[in-house]
């Protein structure tokens, strides 16, 4: 097509192109590109062994890390303890298992935020949104002040068991109805028993003494002081709901498009939901048995994932994987050099780090987008 020129010649008509999804117009910005996903998971990694060696080395008596690998390799020779010097006893019997503790405890956490965002499609959603947490703190309240446990590897049967109830409540409420359970009524039923349980162990723990000295240091979450035997049981149970979870990426991106465009992809609804709230009742009931409820991992890593991978749930819940532990053990080692003496516990870091970098991250459209 011409048009007459203001001389009278004629000049090929411009037609206007409305910029697609990665034109990089004002708003949500451009979504990343695959090959810059690849460097960004090796960042990622290098970070993870980073944060790793750092919580093997730093706390009330810096160690080298020469000294962090001969105490390593120590236990792979089977060096008799009564012999080992002291900074070696110091990354055995208190650094180890704490990192060891930091890794499955943030990867799990992580991942299961991850999930929670993807499947309720609230990128402000986290693991406590389906009564997941509420549930796990009720039974572990049970059963230090009614059963009278101490030791926290008999916290993690409780805690599963109390997940497991109040998520399969979650899912009854919300499936109520003609539409079935849809991501709304999920969060609604999720935020109401929430605030329903945590008043009953909040009543349980302000009766009873003994109770209360016991929660008030597991429930604002610490990694120190957890035995690695308690991993014996806790492993296998994250390692599946880990598996699990990763295997409903694919389903989860069809999710994102609405429940009928999903359909007509051939994504099956019941199943893959089923499979997302087993896995998050393995993860986050795990990980407060073991931790404590540590607050903001799951909700604020998958927002600085996506920003970085975009919205694709094949890359968002492997890279959650790996930054979601080193922030946690970031925010550890913070919590051991930060007072002049003692140290805070890591729920406490992570709430007073993640509150204004979540702030600043939901201001940003491109974090926040699913």
């Amino acid at each position: 097509m011409t048009i007459t020129s203001p001389t009278g010649g004629t000049a090929p008509a411009r037609m206007a192109v409305a910029p697609g999804p990665h034109s990089g117009s004002s708003g949500a910005g451009p979504a990343p590109r695959p090959r810059r996903r690849l460097p960004v998971l090796l960042a990622a990694v290098v970070l993870l062994l980073a944060t790793t060696l750092l919580s093997l080395m730093v706390g009330a008596r810096p160690i080298d890390p020469a000294t962090v690998w001969d105490a390593l390799t120590g236990i792979a020779r089977g060096i008799d303890p009564a012999t080992l010097p002291d900074e070696h006893v110091m990354v055995r019997e208190g650094r180890l298992p704490r990192t060891v503790t930091g890794l499955v405890v943030g990867a799990a956490l992580g991942l299961c935020g991850a999930l929670i965002q993807a499947f309720t499609r609230n990128p402000l959603a986290d693991p406590g949104i389906l009564g997941v947490n509420a549930g796990a703190s009720f039974a572990v309240t049970l059963a230090v002040g009614v059963l009278g446990f101490t030791d926290p590897s008999g916290f993690i049967w409780f805690a599963l068991a109390g997940a497991f109830v109040l998520t399969v409540l979650v899912y009854v409420l919300g499936s109520l109805g003609s539409q079935g359970a849809t991501p709304v009524k999920l969060t609604l039923a999720g935020v109401a028993l929430t605030a329903v349980f945590s008043g009953f162990t909040t009543a349980l723990t302000l009766k009873n003494t003994a109770t209360f000295d016991t929660m008030r240091f597991w429930g604002i979450g610490s990694l120190g002081g957890r035995p690695l035997d308690i991993l014996t049981v806790a492993g296998p149970l994250l390692a599946a709901g880990a598996l699990l979870g990763l295997l409903c990426a694919r389903p989860l991106n069809a999710l994102a498009l609405g429940d009928d465009t999903a359909v007509s992809l051939g994504a099956r609804l019941g199943p893959t939901r089923v499979a997302v709230v087993l896995a998050v009742t393995l993860l986050a009931g795990t990980s407060v048995a073991v931790a404590g409820p540590i607050s903001f991992v799951g909700l604020m890593v998958p927002h600085i994932v996506r920003w970085i991978t975009g919205p694709d749930q094949r890359w968002v819940l492997p890279l959650t994987l790996l930054v979601a532990p080193a922030f946690l053990l970031a925010a550890d080692i913070v919590a051991r050099v930060v007072l002049p003496s003692g140290e805070l516990r890591v729920g406490l870091v992570t709430a007073l780090v993640g509150a204004p970098v979540l702030i600043v991250l939901v201001r940003r459209r491109t974090a926040s987008g699913l």
